[in-house]
This record gives C-alpha cells, sequence and structure tokens, in this order.
C-alpha cells in the first residue's frame, strides 16, 4: 500500500515517524512519501518531500510574513497527492495547513485519516464541519475528545496517547542521578533542581524564560536548570536569560524531570510529560497579551482549563498562570508549596495518578497501524463521501470505548454473502429452518373501501426483471465518516 504523511511540527515528527514504523510491521511492502522531519526520514528510509522547518510558522504576524511560503507548500503537498495517488493520506495535527489538502484529497477521492486531532474542543470549534465533510477516520490521543466529538455526531477512536509509552522508555533508562549531573556538568552535584521548560519556540522562551529565572532565584537552596528545546541553539537561551551561570540541558528533559524536585513549565505537551514523569508543575503561558487579552481569551476558548493534566482529569491539578497573571510573584507563590511534603504537593501527585489511569496503556502508533492496514486490506472502508455515511443508522468503524479510561478495539461484524444463485443464506433465527423453493410471497391484500391508505402492492411489469433483495449493507463495506499547548500548538 501507499501512504503519505503530513506533519508540520516537531512533535508530529516524532509521533508520526512511530506511526511509520508501526506500519512496515504490519504492511512490509509499504510506499511512503511524507512532509515532516528526520525522525520520519529515519524510518520511511527516505527523505521528506518538505521539511517541517521550511513549514513550522507561529502567530498571525509570522504568518503573514511567511504567506508565500507557506502557499507553496501546500501547492507542492497537492501535486505530491496528485501523483503519488496513495490509498490513504496520513494527517497528523497541523489543522490550518492539513485541512486543505484534505479537501483536495477528497476530491480526488483519495481517503484522508487523521492521526492526532486538532484542538477545536478548545477554540476554531467551527472545524469540525470540515473535519466531518473530508476524514474518514479519526484517531484521538485524548479520552475526553471521544465525548466532545460524540457532541457533535461524529464517532473518533481513542487509541491511547504516545506520550506514554515514550515516557515509560525513558524512565526505563535513566542513568543514575551522578551520572546525569557529572555528564550535564551541573555547578552543585547535590543540591536539589528546579526544572525550567520554557517551551520549544522562540517566541515562547522569550516570553516565559525570563520570569521562570526571577522566580526560582527566590529560593537559593535550589538550583535551576533548562530543559533545552532540540531545534534551539544553547546560544539563543543565554541571549534571552542575560544569564552566565545559566545551566543547559540538551536531550535529556525526561532525566532532568525525574531528578527535579519541581519543575515550572510552559503550557503545552510538556505539561503532559512532566505529570507522566510525576514531578509537580506550575503551568504557565505569559505570551504577549495582558488583562484585555486574557478577558478576549476567556470568551474565546470553549474550555474550562488549558494544560493536558487538568484537562484530562477534568478538575484543577495544576496550576495555570496565564498571560498577565504569569509574574515572578504569582509563579514562585504556586511553586513554593511544591518544592517540600505539603497538601498541594500531594493533590497533584494524587492527580498524576488518576490522569495516567484513563489515559490507558494501548500503544497508540501501533494500534492506529494496525485500524488503517486492516481497514486497506479486508476493503471494509468506502471511500464514500463521509457525509453520506453521517446519518442516524449508519455505522463508523470506530467507537467511543467502552470504558472511561483504556481504549478498545471494536470486533468486525460480517455482513451476509449470497451464494452461488444469489440467495442470501438464513440468519440466526432462521436456522435450521430449510428454504421451500416452491413457497411464493405473500399476495398483497386489497384496499377496501374506507380503509385506511396503506401501501399499494407492486405492480409487476412485463419485460422487467422482479428486482432482487439487497442487503442492508454496503457491497465493500461500512464507510467511515469523513472524517499544549492550546494557546500556542494551534496552527
Amino acid at each position: 500500500m501507499k501512504y503519505m504523511l503530513i506533519a508540520g511540527e516537531a512533535s508530529g515528527d516524532l509521533h508520526a515517524s512511530n506511526l511509520i514504523s508501526s506500519l512496515r510491521q504490519f504492511d512490509p511492502d509499504a510506499e511512503f512519501r511524507f512532509f515532516g522531519g528526520d525522525l520520519m526520514a529515519k524510518a520511511a528510509r527516505c527523505r521528506p518531500d518538505v521539511h517541517y522547518e521550511m513549514m513550522n510558522v507561529m502567530g498571525f504576524s509570522e504568518v503573514i510574513r511567511k504567506l508565500p511560503r507557506i502557499l507553496r507548500n501546500l501547492k507542492a503537498a497537492k501535486r505530491l497527492v496528485r501523483e503519488f495517488r496513495p490509498d490513504v493520506l496520513i494527517l497528523v495535527d497541523y489543522p490550518s495547513f492539513n485541512l486543505k489538502l484534505a479537501a483536495y484529497a477528497r476530491s480526488l477521492g483519495i481517503r484522508v485519516d487523521y492521526f492526532i486531532s486538532p484542538k477545536v474542543w478548545a477554540w476554531k470549534e467551527y472545524r469540525v464541519r470540515k473535519i466531518k465533510k473530508y476524514v474518514s477516520h479519526l484517531y484521538s490521543i485524548l479520552p475526553f475528545e471521544v465525548a466532545f466529538y460524540k457532541k457533535h455526531g461524529y464517532t473518533v477512536q481513542y487509541v491511547g496517547n504516545p506520550s506514554v509509552q515514550e515516557i515509560d522508555y525513558a524512565l526505563g533508562h535513566l542513568p543514575p542521578r551522578r551520572h546525569f549531573v557529572d555528564r550535564q556538568g551541573l555547578a552543585d552535584t547535590e543540591k536539589p533542581i528546579i526544572a525550567l521548560l520554557p517551551g520549544s519556540r522562540k517566541g515562547e522562551i522569550r516570553n516565559n524564560l525570563p520570569m521562570m529565572i526571577e522566580a526560582a532565584r527566590r529560593f537559593p537552596d535550589f538550583q535551576y536548570v533548562v530543559g533545552a528545546a532540540p531545534a534551539v541553539p544553547e546560544k539563543f537561551y543565554r541571549e534571552v536569560a542575560q544569564d552566565p551561570g545559566l545551566q543547559v540541558v540538551f536531550g535529556a528533559t525526561p532525566t532532568l524531570l525525574k531528578y527535579s524536585q519541581a519543575a515550572i513549565v510552559t503550557s503545552g505537551t510538556a505539561t503532559l510529560e512532566t505529570a507522566l514523569i510525576g514531578t509537580p508543575q506550575v503551568v504557565c503561558y505569559r505570551g504577549n497579551g495582558n488583562r484585555i487579552t486574557y478577558k478576549l481569551m476567556e470568551k474565546l476558548l470553549k474550555v474550562r482549563y488549558v494544560s493536558l493534566p487538568n484537562l484530562i482529569v477534568g478538575n484543577s491539578i495544576v496550576p495555570e498562570l496565564l498571560l498577565h497573571l504569569c509574574t515572578p510573584d504569582t509563579i514562585a507563590r504556586e511553586l513554593a508549596p511544591l518544592l517540600q511534603n505539603s497538601p498541594r504537593r500531594e493533590w497533584q501527585v494524587s492527580g498524576y495518578k488518576t490522569m495516567r489511569r484513563r489515559l490507558g496503556n494501548s500503544v497508540a502508533s501501533d494500534f492506529v497501524a494496525e485500524l488503517i492496514t486492516d481497514s486497506l486490506c479486508t476493503g471494509a472502508v468506502r471511500d464514500a463521501a463521509p457525509e453520506e455515511m453521517s446519518d442516524a443508522g449508519k455505522e463508523n468503524p470506530v467507537e467511543e470505548p467502552a470504558g472511561k479510561d483504556a481504549p478498545v478495539r471494536k470486533p468486525r461484524r460480517h455482513r451476509r454473502r449470497r451464494n452461488a444463485e444469489g440467495d442470501l443464506p438464513p440468519r440466526d433465527r432462521d436456522a435450521g429452518q430449510p428454504r421451500d423453493p416452491e413457497r411464493k410471497p405473500e399476495q398483497a391484500q386489497e384496499r377496501k373501501p374506507g380503509q385506511t391508505p396503506g401501501r399499494k402492492p407492486a405492480q409487476k411489469q412485463e419485460g422487467r426483471a422482479p428486482r432482487e433483495r439487497r442487503d442492508a449493507r454496503p457491497a465493500d463495506g461500512v464507510a467511515g465518516r469523513d472524517s499544549e499547548a492550546v494557546m500556542a500548538d494551534d496552527k
């Protein structure tokens, strides 16, 4: 089979690379073309058609400045879809770009699947209409998204969260603390650590890192260490921090978090990873905003929380300091009780356990690869227009998990097949009752005067064969529906 994938940022590159590796296990002859990064290139054993570094933009002003490049990338993606003609186009988050490409692919009759839903439950909810129209299957990595889409009359499959396996793997390969401290060249081998995670984009780092450092300095018994993003050079961190003694760690953020007493984390996927590791945290997001911006965002956002741990649990387990509420004073106030044994610290750790239980243990990439390859190979999914299959009574290949927590696989339902004579086999209720070849259908009763009008009996036309009985389900199976930071990750 031929697969085309689109990932527009570093996190999408990571998750899509795992999916490519899983697809190879189920389909050894798979062919891949993709927009993505180095991890996807390693898994697919070929270079990306466009690297995500040429696609990743943030903020309205940056979109305007780089609009010609964005349009060139979209044109290149459409050309690749048209020439490569994949059996399925798999989109990974990155909604502004991907939904436009989904519309084009569907116009060519190409099936579109979505791995990792856009954050439409937070804002831009109108995008749900496009997802229902163009996307055949949506594979969710957040359990609360199932109920959200169900409210919109669209069924999605929760497949587990990729961060669970990534963090479990990292925790299983941790070096001893002393080795970590020595290898990273930290100033004090015994002093407890406050981890600072200012984000993965330069704009986030510029807005959040100085306040994080100022807040951490108020605890002289601790040393603060920055967990750096791989695509941002160390020089940039030092220019922003204006701190000659700044300690920066590359490529070891899970280890840093594990050996930290607490963390200050910019809202995003890092909040979920910090929670999975079990480190208490203060979530912050300064951004370019003031009190008026905050009030405006309150009106635009459709959710009570913005950090993933709070959204998954449905309760405030980690403090969120956004925009004008994010100051060195407020950060220090929320951080202080987390640096020692306290009810606040115990509350977070307890909430983390609830979150972990709700995420389940399914390996997301393996589950998605199995669903995709199974449906492609068995023909269980038709590429009919998804809107036609969204009416009540039509089946969708994915459904909400039976329980609240772990994802479940839906057992296949097989249609009845006709025999060589064109007859349908008996249903279970008719089992053991041989069909009488001489049996004729009952004649429709004539309507009597005064009788309530009913359905007229079918009139037999000369020269026309009687209409054959059809199965209620399509011949080739049932089609699926066309199918963190909340404030920063939405493109």
